[in-house]
């Protein structure tokens, strides 16, 4: 009898200890993009690493898929999720209230910067057959211009309107997700797909390996101006080679993808997050080769518009990262 009662109360305190532990678990949510973009790795990577330390931490947490920059800055800002990814141009006109997307009541003022990651060059793919050679050749074309609320789409209004056009300079102008985009210029529904992603990219590698399809230069003093009036874009490159069909290097601009949060999410639960990313740098740069070539000080410090928040300044000036 005293045996059974020694290990009744041992399974008391260990279901007590249990309790305790799950009333101290916290959930997280990452907001993503497609499942075949970049966004979408990162916010998984983050999410593998943060789990592996759930037990220490207490912090649990997932990475769906969105609908990329815009729905996720919006999602945070609604409380719906807790972090997310984002373009360095959408995190700039949340927090200033600069744009369409965000002007008067919709401006977020509490968007804080957490690390940047990847450059996005903005990305046209043409079917071969089309005969689109430069940007103003997609006049009178077929062309996806990317689903509402995605970084994509917001990149291609700002470039037509710096070009002086509209949706209605296109023949069809429609508004398929990443992940259908590429299917329909192999089925030849549209001429032209854009995306402002970081390479390589698994969508477009699918469109250029399923048709014959050449990536389009994005450049001129329309683009030139573009860059030198917003610090949040910079000219960019995508190297030949990386697809089929496309040996030689090709002109664009970009952006950068940047994680951010809320203001109201508490300081340590940030701080654990970026623990884990950069305790596990290694590991981090290994899970894509878009974040071959990342460097923590670069993530810190370029890139971001909003403020950083005080968990991730934290640990960047334990690590010596800010002054």
């Amino acid at each position: 009898m005293k045996i059974i009662k020694t290990f009744t109360a041992a399974f008391t305190l260990a279901a007590l200890a249990t309790a305790a532990q799950a009333a101290e678990e916290r959930f997280i949510t990452i907001g993503t993009g497609g499942q075949t973009g970049v966004y979408y790795v990162v916010g998984q990577s983050i999410c593998r690493l943060v789990n592996r330390d759930t037990a220490e931490t207490g912090i649990k947490c997932t990475a769906p898929s969105t609908g990329g920059s815009v729905a996720n800055v919006n999602a945070i800002q609604a409380g719906d999720m807790t972090m997310g990814v984002a373009q360095s141009d959408i995190q700039h006109h949340a927090y200033n209230g600069s744009s369409e997307d965000f002007a008067g009541d919709k401006k977020f003022e509490d968007i804080r910067a957490v690390f940047s990651v990847h450059p996005e060059p903005f990305t046209v793919v043409a079917r071969k057959d089309a005969n689109i050679g430069s940007f103003d050749d997609l006049k009178g074309k077929r062309v996806n211009v990317g689903n509402p609320g995605s970084g994509q789409r917001a990149t291609m209004e700002v470039v037509l309107d710096a070009k002086g056009w509209s949706m209605n300079d296109f023949s069809l102008a429609s508004e398929l997700k990443p992940a259908e985009q590429s299917a329909a210029l192999g089925d030849n529904k549209v001429d032209a797909i854009v995306y402002t992603v970081g390479h390589p990219n698994g969508s477009i590698q699918e469109a250029t390996s399923t048709v014959e399809a050449n990536l389009v230069p994005v450049n001129g003093p329309e683009i030139d101006k573009l860059v030198e009036d917003n610090p949040f874009y910079a000219k960019a490159i995508i190297p030949g080679g990386m697809y089929a069909g496309n040996d030689d290097d090709v002109e664009t601009f970009g952006v950068k993808a940047t994680f951010v949060t809320s203001a109201d999410v508490p300081d340590d639960v940030v701080y654990e997050v970026v623990k884990a990313v950069f305790d596990n740098f290694d590991r981090f740069k290994g899970l894509h080769p878009a974040f071959a070539n990342l460097e923590p000080e670069a993530m810190v410090n370029e890139g971001n518009s909003a403020p950083l928040h005080p968990g991730a300044e934290k640990y960047y000036r334990e690590q010596g990262w800010l002054q």
